[in-house]
């Protein structure tokens, strides 16, 4: 989830901070993730595709998808350890130029990356660089918190910089030449481990009762094709 170019020692704080928050929820988000990738997010992507998941942290997203060429982006070096044999890591700074092709990917994904860039500049950059990679019509699914609906919250993590709503990032993907064909406002609840986890099985009810997200919801999920 690192997203910006830092000095040795930016890494290493982010690193500690990654394990310290997610160390002892791993497995259970492995599951949830597991949940969220088969019942939600794989129709969304064929398994022919190429997948590029930015921002892929410990892997949760991307070990678990299936697809034909999977990529995953990070500047944490830890990530590499964390990612399964068959993805290709990218360990660099999102807002400067990918080393892919033109045109070389089906899908990008990235979950609560964008708020970790530290200017809208970076995230502007990171945006061309997915628009420029994404084959005609290809598609970015993305989401997380939703600042409208998390005043104070949103600044809980240290790491927190750039606070977007679903609005925020819709303008700017329509700037940078994408069509946004879905937008939602409140899709899933702001933490998913919590002191108390929910039973997988609610997780899979949730997904299927949009009416809950209105309620509980508190992270957007905005997918726009190239």
């Amino acid at each position: 989830m690192i997203a910006h170019e830092g000095s040795v020692e930016e890494i290493r704080d982010l690193q500690r901070a990654y394990e310290l928050r997610f160390r002892e929820s791993q497995a259970y988000r492995r599951r949830v993730w597991k949940i969220l990738t088969q019942d939600f997010f794989q129709p969304l992507i064929p398994s022919s595709s190429h997948v590029l998941d930015l921002g892929c942290g410990w892997g949760e997203f991307i070990n678990q998808i299936d697809a034909a060429l999977k990529y995953g982006m990070d500047l944490n070096p830890q990530s590499r350890q964390k990612l399964a044999s068959n993805i290709h890591f990218i360990e660099q700074d999102c807002s400067l130029k990918w080393p892919l092709g033109d045109r070389s990917l089906d899908v990008v994904f990235s979950s609560n990356f964008f708020e970790h860039l530290r200017t809208k500049a970076d995230l502007r950059r990171t945006l061309g660089q997915i628009h420029r990679c994404l084959k005609p019509a290809g598609r970015l699914i993305c989401m997380g918190p939703n600042i409208k609906y998390l005043p104070g919250m949103y600044w809980d993590f240290w790491d927190h910089y750039l606070p977007l709503t679903e609005q925020s990032l819709r303008e700017v993907l329509e700037m940078v030449g994408f069509k946004v064909e879905r937008c939602i406002p409140k899709f899933l609840p702001y933490r998913i481990a919590q002191r108390r986890n929910a039973p997988l099985a609610l997780v899979r009810l949730y997904l299927k009762c949009p009416g809950i997200w209105h309620f509980l919801g508190r992270q957007f999920l905005v997918i726009a094709r190239a």
